[in-house]
Formats: structure tokens, sequence, C-alpha cells
């Protein structure tokens, strides 16, 4: 199996001007630093806007730190709203990164999912599929035209352009497209890219996901690796039952207020994403948490699923957590893997 982190820095707002909003971005700087140090194969950093509890609005910036501090570590997006965004400068500052880092960067992008999101921007979310697949078709064509090229779209126009710099990894950087639904799912696999799954389907919901993919794939004769989907879940190497305990209930609470500002004001947001369970029981099953005994149940529960490549989410970014698992967890699946998916 392989590990990457996902997740995000905090850097809220402050009315208190001898308060130090980096720290927060500084602590995550270093957490990703150990996790290189420890054998973490990747970061994958969220996208959010208008919370008012300091989820990271710039991403590709942080990643821009994080690239510069780092030598080997993944930087992924997950995932970059691509209605929000001017494609032609998202592919220019990702290029950037791109070059920057050596050819490090993994591109994930999504159409989004917040309601709140939407309305900041003033962007209808019936909107989100259209401007997610024309934005997607111009940052492609954007890094794999040779020649100037001009583009009239519904919701953007360009002229006579040419995108730079090039990017490091050609033709592109790997591209990761975020998916629940099976509508979505055949769509990732359509254009031939990889799949991003979210940290609060269950595992069996994930087997479904992924044995989809897995078909459609090779229906259009491709060969379907484990590593070209990426799991994530949230952990929490607990030291007993009343520390694992009160995780859960930290995970919960968070997931409220997640939904809190992503539904709709009549309740009729459908995104994969806020189908999970809204119980104890469901919190505690979808994430990793535990003794690293009974983690480790899960991690092979996970693997005989198929599910080869994981993206740890720790919430807060405590490094200690960070430690404990690749020094107790990670070594006992580093081998190969021993079923592709799930019958």
């Amino acid at each position: 199996m392989q590990f990457g982190l996902f997740g995000s820095a905090t850097a809220a707002r402050h009315a208190d001007p001898d308060v130090d909003s980096s720290q927060g971005y500084r602590q995550f700087v270093d957490y990703n630093i150990e996790a290189e140090a420890l054998g973490y194969k990747s970061t994958f950093l969220v996208e959010h806007h208008f919370t008012g509890f300091g989820q990271v609005s710039a991403s590709l910036a942080l990643l821009t730190w994080v690239a510069a501090k780092t030598k080997t570590l993944r930087l992924g997006t997950a995932v970059m709203v691509l209605p929000w965004h001017n494609p032609v400068l998202l592919a220019e500052q990702a290029a950037t990164i791109d070059l920057l880092s050596g050819g490090r960067l993994d591109f994930g992008v999504g159409k989004g999912y917040r309601h709140n999101e939407f309305v900041g921007f003033c962007v209808p979310m019936e909107e989100a599929d259209a401007r997610f697949n024309e934005a997607l078709d111009v940052i492609v064509k954007a890094w794999t035209a040779k020649e100037r090229f001009s583009h009239r779209g519904k919701y953007w126009s360009f002229d006579d352009i040419i995108v730079e710099p090039p990017t490091a990894q050609r033709p592109h950087p790997p591209l990761w497209m975020g998916a629940g639904s099976p509508d979505s799912i055949r769509n990732v696999a359509a254009r031939g890219y990889n799949l991003l799954i979210d940290q609060f389907a269950s595992f069996d919901t994930v087997a479904d996901r992924i044995n989809l993919f897995k078909s459609e794939v090779e229906k259009r004769g491709r060969t379907f690796s484990p590593h070209d989907v990426a799991v994530a879940r949230a952990f929490y190497v607990a030291k007993d039952d009343a520390d694992k305990e009160a995780a859960v209930e930290r995970r919960i609470a968070a997931q409220r207020r997640l939904t809190a500002i992503s539904q709709t004001p009549g309740g009729d947001n459908r995104a994969s994403i806020l189908a999970y369970s809204d119980t104890r029981e469901a919190s505690e099953e979808s994430a990793l948490y535990g003794t690293p005994d009974e983690i480790a149940a899960k991690l092979e529960r996970l693997r005989r699923l198929g599910i080869e490549y994981l993206l740890l989410n720790g919430g807060g970014p405590s490094r200690d957590n960070l430690r404990r698992f690749a020094r107790e967890l990670m070594p006992a699946f580093a081998d190969e893997p021993k079923v592709l998916v799930a019958e």
C-alpha cells in the first residue's frame, strides 16, 4: 500500500492584531516536511472558501511553499474547484508549480459541492457540471497545444493564446478527479484520468466505486491499476478507548459543521459527499480510528477490497499521530497488493 496525506491548514481571521494567523500554515508546512522524511508519498490539499473557520483558499500558493521545502513529496490538489477559476490562469499557475518542483504536481479537480461557496461566488450550482467540463478542456488544451489557439465557449473566451511556462511532466501533470456518483465515475474513466474518493463513504461503497471504475477503464481497452485510485480516510492512532471516543466525537462535529455550510436552504443538495450516514457508527466505521491493532485490521480489510493508495486526514496536523502511523502501521502494509479489486 501507499500512503499520502489529505487535508488543510488553518489560518482563521482574527480581530486581535497580535494573533499570528500564519502559525497554522507554518505548522502545516513542517508537518509535510516530516511526512516526507517518514516515507509518505504525497500531500493532497483542499480548496475551500468563506467558511469562517480558516480552511485553505489558495491551495496552489501554499503548495508552492511546501514544494520549496521538500524534495520527493508529491504535491496534490484535492481538489481545485474549476467552476470558480479562470482556466487559463489556473493552467499557468499549476504549470509553474510543476516546473519549479521538478514534476511533482498531481492536479486534482472537481466541480464543487458546498452551497455557501457557490453563493459567495455568485455562480449557480446548476452550472457546475458545464463550467467544470469547459474549464477542464481548456486547461488540458493549454498544457498540450504546441501552437497558439483560441477558445469560444459558453463561459470562457480566449484569443490567440499560448500558455507559459510548460509543465515539467508530459504531456501534463497527472489529472485526478473527485467523483462519487456512477455517472461522475464513468466520466473520469472516459477522460482517462485518476479517481479520488472522499473520506466519508463506507468501505463497501468505496469498493463498489472502485469496481465500477475498473470496469469502465477496462471497457475502454486500458489496464487498470489500483494506484490510479486514491481513497481519503480520516485517521487517528488512539492511546486508549477514551482517546478514540473523543476523536470520533470531534469527527462527528466536523461532519455536521461541513453539512451546515454545504447544504442548500431547501435541503436538495444531492452531492455524493453529503450522502454519508450521520451516525456515530458510520463515522467510526469509515475512519481509521483506534489502537494500532484496530487500525491494522481496517487496513487489511481495505486491502482485501482492492484499495492500495490511501490519503490520510489527521484533522489538526498532529505530528505525533503522523509518526505513530508511520512507525507502527506503514511497515506492515508496504508489500505488493494481494488483490487488485474485490470481485
